[in-house]
């Protein structure tokens, strides 16, 4: 039996999130077309086939509860946005991760990302009783590394040659994690950030 209960819909105020499914992957693409939107990311989702790839294998393994991939909808205009998932999934050891987070780039630094990351760790916390999440990005992307300290994470450290991207250039990548015993400041903040917005 999975961890995660399919199907896993999370709505707030501007965003819902719902189970990525092949009707969502035709319109995911044309968002991924953007190049900048992979700058930092271990695939490059631009290219149509490797990013349908990416997206079928994601609902593969979500049959297997390795990972639960959403499609991510701005509710005001009932628009495909981007994507993100749970994987590095760990029930036995009440831990999982938060990753492979993206979208339209119209969309960064609106406010519909901390609102996506208060859903899925409410669930996380408060559901599955998760006892940490993580949350990792290359260490030269800055704008998702301050995104990940905006939420409340906490930086973990650098992991050196942790993985190859697209263009065949080493990753380092920056590992930040939130405790169950920090989510209620993180809660805290993240809806606090919200309400100003």
């Amino acid at each position: 039996m999975n961890w995660i209960q399919h199907p896993l819909i999370l709505e707030g105020e501007k965003v819902k999130l719902v189970p990525l499914e092949n009707a969502h992957f035709d319109e995911l693409m044309a968002v991924g077309r953007q190049e900048k939107i992979w700058e930092f990311m271990s695939i490059n989702g631009a290219d149509s086939a490797r990013l349908l790839l990416h997206l079928k294998s994601a609902v593969l393994k979500r049959g297997t509860g390795e990972q639960y991939p959403f499609t991510v909808i701005d509710k005001s205009a009932n628009k495909i946005i981007g994507s993100t998932l749970l994987h590095n999934i760990y029930p036995e050891h009440r831990k999982l991760e938060i990753g492979w987070t993206w979208y339209d780039p119209s969309y960064w630094r609106t406010g519909l990302n901390r609102e996506c990351k208060l859903l899925l760790l409410a669930h996380c916390f408060e559901v599955l009783q998760t006892v940490r999440v993580q949350l990792q990005a290359d260490e030269n992307n800055l704008r998702s590394r301050t995104a990940i300290l905006g939420i409340g994470a906490t930086f973990e450290g650098i992991m050196r040659k942790e993985r190859i991207r697209a263009n065949g250039v080493f990753r380092n990548t920056a590992m930040y994690s939130i405790l169950d015993d920090e989510w209620p400041a993180v809660k805290s903040l993240l809806e606090t950030s919200l309400r100003r917005l």
